[in-house]
């Protein structure tokens, strides 16, 4: 994935869903929604565990997310495995992005969400190259 294309979809997006969003603030996925919410985004955590995550409101999946917040990225912090019906997801949704996280690949999920016309980053922190890019 070419740096312009990553840098248009961190300037183009605003209102990024995390899956797998932990009210835990040692783990990675609040640490980076916060980071991310810190550096002027709206964060939508989705997890069916909580109803509500750093103050705002957490949703059990993308489906039950308001369709006025018009996600633009749904960020993953799930096992690989567990990725394609998330994928089908962000296609119902009509997310413009599945940014799957560090460490994280699936190529039937990102084959899924290409094919909803959906961008696809795999196996990359978006905190990280939101730094790196954008400081």
């Amino acid at each position: 994935m070419h740096d312009e294309t990553l840098m248009n979809i961190l300037t183009q997006n605003h209102v990024i869903a995390v899956v797998g969003m932990s009210p835990k603030p040692d783990r990675a996925s609040h640490r980076v929604a916060l980071y991310l919410r810190d550096h002027g985004y709206r964060i939508i955590p989705v997890n069916p565990g909580f109803n509500q995550i750093l103050g705002e409101t957490c949703y059990p999946d993308l489906e039950s997310i308001p369709g006025t917040e018009k996600v633009g990225i749904v960020d993953v912090f799930r096992k690989p495995d567990d990725t394609p019906p998330i994928a089908e997801s962000a296609v119902r949704i009509g997310a413009r992005v599945l940014w799957l996280q560090l460490g994280i690949v699936n190529e039937v999920a990102a084959s899924i969400a290409e094919s909803g016309g959906l961008v696809v980053v795999q196996d990359r922190c978006m905190k990280i190259e939101h730094e790196r890019l954008i400081g």
